[in-house]
């Protein structure tokens, strides 16, 4: 084992949620037909393996309930301007021994934290 290449990230709509991450820096790998009115829509951050798969398939993943998932920054506070800048509400950056962080929900509530100096 060497990488996780897909997360899947539960919504319940897709195409809203699409455009969120569009506007956060994801650019989309795959968008095609799924399982009945699902689609496959699997985004990714610029030059990074990772990527995730916004899913509504999975009955015992509750959109809304991810938590926990880092994205690393080289500049935080201009991240979080560029975001604000979108339109995306981003929470305060919080100093701990490990880093600075600030908290982004997408259109479910699934949080990611943004880690930075």
């Amino acid at each position: 084992m060497r990488a996780i290449s897909i997360i899947s990230i539960p919504v319940t709509d897709q195409q809203v949620a699409k455009e969120f991450y569009l506007k956060m820096g994801f650019k989309i790998m795959v968008e095609a037909p799924f399982q009945g009115d699902s689609m496959w829509i699997q985004m990714t951050l610029p030059d990074v393996e990772t990527s995730i798969t916004l899913v509504n398939w999975f009955p015992e993943l509750k959109a809304g309930s991810i938590r926990g998932f880092v994205i690393n920054c080289e500049d935080l506070d201009a991240d979080i301007k560029q975001l604000t800048d979108k339109g995306i509400e981003v929470g305060p950056a919080d100093k701990t021994p490990w880093g600075r962080f600030a908290t982004v929900n997408d259109p479910d509530g699934n949080a990611w934290s943004l880690h930075g100096k």
